[in-house]
């Protein structure tokens, strides 16, 4: 379990991170999202402790970064978004090197760098120098070295920045191989990443947290009232009458159909409604088999973007921006300068 509680870092009057608090639980993927410049990277390094904080704490199985950091950082393995590697070492090199800076012991080193070479992919490259390697096979490389000690944390920054969408790919396959024996906290700016791989997601902005929970409950708490599309087989006025009885309608509207003999409308619901299980059993007691249903509520790309907006009116609850009252004062009456034109000898001539 990783607890921060109440983290502020400041550098001089900026402030990056601010009262930022949260948990990861065991066995879990977490993303940590928010644009460039939000606090994540800064975060992690108080959390790894690389950089030490203004105020608050950090907490991993209870005991403290900064009380106790050796035997904290001995749990924790990290992938910075540059990982610090050696150009001139090959990668066996490197990660026996890397075993010993995290002192583990000498008999053990070779058996774990041969471990997390074959976790990683890339024991066909242990012989080649760092600098002759892929982009791709040096983050690899990286994600090596922080299984080395086989550690139960995984704090990994931006770990796909900069790949091709081949190589992320595969780079998302082996975070999710890594999560039976690992938690995971993996940040990110790149919602389809943290989408396809994170079990619990945290948004943060400007250095706060502003939404944190599993993507489809932020989906349903941050989606106020969400419409539904239905398309229905079968007579459009009987398929109209049905969906006009359902409970909980606010407003009904056709939509184009696209098929014969079908027809499509859009549901609007009351505050709090959910009409879809009432919906589909009464378009089966009036035997009009449902073609589609679909819900139309935020994705986690909206969500981002309305959460980490500086904009108050997309933040959400926002009141809408009231129109401007028209100005009473009367326009002035335009007048015509009688005046000659000075010519631009005359302007320039000095007295």
């Amino acid at each position: 379990m990783i607890e921060v509680r109440d983290l502020v870092k400041r550098y001089g009057s900026h402030l990056a991170v601010d009262h930022l608090s949260f948990s990861v639980p065991d066995g879990q993927i977490f993303g940590f999202l928010g644009p460039n410049g939000a606090g994540k990277s800064t975060t992690m390094n108080i959390m790894t402790g690389y950089l030490g904080a203004t105020e608050g704490e950090v907490l991993v199985d209870g005991h403290s970064i900064t009380a106790e950091p050796e035997l904290v950082k001995r749990s924790i393995g990290y992938l910075p978004e540059l990982p610090p590697l050696y150009m001139d070492m090959t990668c066996e090199e490197y990660l026996l090197f890397a075993a010993g800076l995290k002192k583990v012991p000498r008999k053990e080193r070779r058996a774990q760098a041969d471990r997390v070479m074959e976790m990683t992919g890339i024991m066909g490259v242990r012989g080649r120098l760092i600098r002759n390697l892929s982009k791709g096979y040096r983050q690899r490389v990286g994600l090596a070295q922080a299984l080395l000690g086989f550690p139960k944390l995984l704090i990994l920054d931006e770990p796909t920045v900069g790949l091709d969408p081949k190589q992320i790919l595969e780079i998302r396959t082996l975070i999710r191989s890594l999560a039976k024996d690992h938690t995971i906290l993996l940040s990110s700016h790149i919602l389809s990443e943290v989408q396809e791989v994170c079990d619990h997601l945290l948004i943060i902005h400007h250095g706060r947290k502003v939404a944190c929970g599993a993507p489809d409950e932020l989906e349903r708490e941050l989606t106020e009232d969400p419409t539904l599309e239905v398309t229905l087989r079968g007579d459009p006025d009987a398929a109209r009458a049905v969906l006009a009885s359902l409970p909980g309608l606010s407003a009904l509207s056709p939509l184009p159909a696209g098929e014969e003999n079908a027809s499509s409308f859009r549901l609007e619901q009351l505050p709090g409604a959910d009409l879809r299980e009432d919906l589909f059993h009464a378009c089966a007691q009036a035997d009009l088999p449902i073609l589609s249903l679909r819900r139309d509520a935020l994705t986690l790309e909206d969500i981002f973007l309305r959460l980490t907006s500086d904009d108050p009116q997309q933040q959400p609850g926002a009141a809408p921006e009231p129109e401007p009252e028209p100005d009473p004062t009367p326009e002035p009456e335009e007048t015509t300068d009688t005046q000659p034109e000075q010519s631009e000898t005359e302007g320039d001539a000095q007295p």
